[in-house]
């Protein structure tokens, strides 16, 4: 199925463009008879999408009862003394989604799931991995690496993190029949959740990430932790193998620190560098693949937009310009 590329003049066109398709998609789905299963993400890109859900749900849109919320990511590494106080840390993103959309509903949806990084001690983890080099092995080609926890590991408790935190939410997922519509967006260095450049796009299911250098610095200069000491060192994430088993993606970007990272995915070669340009592999199986970008984002596309047209991709330009 082609790419389809929404180019918006800002940040709430871009908002309302995908709040519209994803409505659409949705109302379409409940009114089937089926019920739903939608994929979301955290960060900047998606809050004015999940305000205006919100608000339409509340408005009687479509029927939140009917429907199941699976998040790509959660951190693992979060201060706390047990599992409960970590997942209430207000940087974990069960509070993120709470504050931007959950607690915004008035009839919840019936169940939302994120990964199990709250579940993790990341004193205990280090020191398993310390302790066990024998169980995994590190993947990737830049700082951010994928630990990869050996099917024949002696540590009860990797082996624990990697049946019941990565593969039991795998199967989580997969026991509600996959997920209809994923909403990601993209990072400067085009990764999609805490799946890294660098991480390969094969067998990149469920990942336990640690973080790269960049990536932590962000979160510290963002404001997001005082200090890189007290920032998670680890994630549990979706990777993009896992991703684009959607029945749609719809990619929302905002901003000049994503214009490269967008470029490249669509235009570049397919590379683990980009991981978000393993959309290229899904949209070539006939996945529906749905960018939704404001025109800061999309700048490099649209000067560029006789090259989309030769790779198939439908520009939908929406700036006025």
């Amino acid at each position: 199925m082609p790419v389809k590329v929404i180019v918006n003049a800002d940040f709430e066109g871009m908002s309302e463009a995908a709040a519209n398709l994803a409505c659409e998609d949705l109302e379409e789905r409940l009114a089937g008879g089926t019920d739903y299963v939608l994929g979301l993400a955290t960060g900047q890109s998606p809050i004015g999408l999940y305000h205006r859900l919100a608000f339409r749900a509340n408005q009687g849109a479509f029927d939140c009862r009917r429907i199941r919320t699976f998040n790509l990511d959660e951190y693992a590494g979060l201060p706390g003394h047990d599992a409960k106080q970590r997942v209430m840390h207000p940087e974990s993103y069960a509070f993120f989604m709470t504050r931007e959309l959950f607690g915004r509903l008035d009839t919840r949806f019936f169940r939302s799931y994120l990964p199990g990084g709250h579940m993790i001690d990341q004193r205990v983890l280090m020191q398993a991995l310390r302790e066990h080099p024998q169980d995994w092995e590190e993947r990737g080609t830049d700082a951010g690496r994928a630990i990869v926890i050996r099917g024949t590991a002696t540590s009860d408790y990797l082996a624990w993190v990697r049946d019941q935190i990565l593969q039991g939410y795998e199967d989580r997922i997969g026991k509600y029949g996959g997920i209809d519509l994923q909403v990601i967006g993209v990072g400067e260095k085009g990764h999609v959740a805490f799946h890294e450049a660098g991480i390969p796009l094969e067998d990149s299911r469920m990942l336990l990430v640690r973080l790269d250098d960049n990536t932590m610095a962000n979160a510290v200069a963002d404001g997001h932790f005082p200090s890189r000491d007290q920032c998670p060192h680890y994630a549990v994430s979706m990777g993009v193998e896992l991703v684009f088993e959607a029945r749609k993606v719809v990619v929302l970007a905002s901003g000049a620190r994503k214009t490269r990272s967008v470029t490249r995915a669509l235009l570049g070669d397919m590379s683990p560098d980009t991981p978000l340009s393993y959309g290229q592999a899904y949209s070539s199986r006939g996945g529906d693949l749905v960018y939704v970008i404001d025109k800061i984002a999309g700048a490099g596309l649209l000067e560029q937009a006789h090259c989309l047209t030769d790779r198939g991709i439908h520009l939908d330009d929406r700036t006025g310009g």
